[in-house]
C-alpha cells in the first residue's frame, strides 16, 4: 500500500492512525501542499479535486479520509474501527462526521488562504475565525461524549482518528483541550497509545517541525 499525503493534513493524520491501528505497513508518500504539489498534473490523476490523502492499493486508488477508513475496516474488519451493532455505528459515524464534515473543513489551508488573500482578512481575524468553529464543534461533542474511555467503549475507531488531528490543530491554534473535559479525557487515553504516537505530524518523514 501506499498512502500520499502531507504531514500536517488533518485527513491523512487521520488514515495513518488508521493503518497503524490495524498494523498494516505502508510506503508514505509525501505531497507537499505548501509547494502546490498537489496541484501537479501526475497527482490529479491519483485525486482530481487535488487533495489529500490518497491510499492506492494494487489497482484500488482511493480518495476522502472517511472513505478509506471504512474500506480498511472492511477489508481488514480486525481490530475494527467501528461497533459491532448498527446504532452504535450510526453513533460513531456522527461524532466522526461532526469533526470531518462540521469542524475541520473550515479551517482547511485553501479556505484559509481564500479568506486572506481574496478576502483580506486579517491573521487575528482568520486566528478568531478557527478558534470559534473548532469552539463550537468540540463544545457539541462535550454534549455526546459518553464517560467510557472512547467513544465505543474501551477501544479506539473511527470517531478517535478524527478527533485526535483535530486536537493537534486546535492546541496548534492557541486552544486549551482542558476546557473540554471530554475531549481531553480521550485525547489523555489516546496518548498512550504507540498507534496515535507513530502518527503525529512531527513523526512523519516530510515534517518540518
Amino acid at each position: 500500500m501506499e498512502l500520499h499525503g502531507y504531514f500536517r493534513s488533518s485527513a491523512s493524520y487521520r488514515v495513518r492512525i488508521g493503518l497503524n491501528l490495524k498494523g498494516l505497513q505502508y510506503d508514505y508518500k509525501p505531497v507537499n501542499l505548501l509547494k502546490g504539489e498537489q496541484r501537479e498534473s501526475e497527482y490529479r490523476k491519483l485525486q482530481p479535486q487535488g487533495l489529500v490523502p490518497v491510499l492506492v492499493d494494487g489497482n484500488a486508488v482511493l480518495t476522502q479520509s472517511l472513505a478509506i477508513l471504512e474500506w480498511l475496516d472492511e477489508k481488514h474488519p480486525e481490530p475494527a474501527l467501528l461497533p459491532g451493532d448498527r446504532l452504535g455505528r450510526a453513533k460513531v459515524r456522527a461524532l466522526a462526521y461532526n469533526v470531518a464534515c462540521d469542524i475541520q473543513p473550515l479551517q482547511n489551508l485553501r479556505i484559509l488562504k481564500y479568506l486572506q488573500s481574496d478576502l483580506g482578512v486579517s491573521d487575528e481575524q482568520k486566528l478568531g475565525w478557527i478558534r470559534k468553529w473548532i469552539h463550537e464543534g468540540f463544545s457539541a461533542l462535550e454534549q455526546q461524549l459518553d464517560p467510557a474511555p472512547f467513544a465505543a467503549g474501551d477501544t479506539p475507531g473511527l470517531f478517535e482518528c478524527c478527533l485526535i488531528p483535530q486536537i493537534y490543530n486546535a492546541e496548534r491554534f492557541g486552544m486549551d483541550i482542558a476546557d473540554y473535559p471530554a475531549i481531553h479525557r480521550i485525547m489523555t487515553a489516546c496518548n498512550e497509545i504507540a498507534a496515535f504516537v507513530d502518527a503525529r505530524p512531527e513523526k512523519q518523514p516530510d515534517s518540518t517541525l
